[in-house]
């Protein structure tokens, strides 16, 4: 979980040189015009990001904690694997953010609805026979130790 936060901070300056490409080409002033447009262009951004490192075999956090992405039999994941792999990591965010968007919810709930589905779904983890996350499982991946 320590490598997932730093990778969200990573993420951060992502998404604010991305961000800023996004308003420069489209000449936004609003961040809220173009909102699900800002929102699809981020996410295949991200797509691009994950895709490109983990066919590598790890992102930068990945790097800082030793952690290596491989396919179930050892070998480096390719990047069809890896784009499986980032739409299928999509359930860590994806059930509570469709809750929200049904819903009236306010931003405390939602924030705490994200964190229980978070850890219940890192949680579930240990039930997996290697105690691998479940989108690696579906994916044909696994994280394992890098020296």
């Amino acid at each position: 979980m320590a490598c997932w936060l730093y990778e969200g901070m990573l993420m951060f300056g992502v998404v604010f040189i991305s961000d800023y490409l996004f308003d420069t080409l489209s000449q936004t002033r609003n961040a809220m015009d173009y909102r699900n447009v800002r929102q699809a262009f981020l996410f295949v951004i991200f797509g691009i990001y994950f895709v490109w490192f983990w066919s590598k075999g790890q992102t930068l956090a990945m790097k800082t904690w030793h952690i290596r992405l491989v396919a179930v039999n050892g070998q480096a994941v390719t990047q069809t694997r890896a784009l499986g792999r980032y739409c299928l990591s999509w359930v860590w965010f994806l059930p509570p953010l469709a809750a929200m968007s049904l819903t009236k919810l306010g931003v405390g709930e939602i924030a705490l609805i994200l964190a229980g589905w978070v850890v219940a779904w890192a949680l579930l983890s240990r039930i997996h026979p290697q105690n691998q996350f479940w989108h690696d499982a579906l994916a044909g991946t696994r994280l394992v130790a890098s020296p």
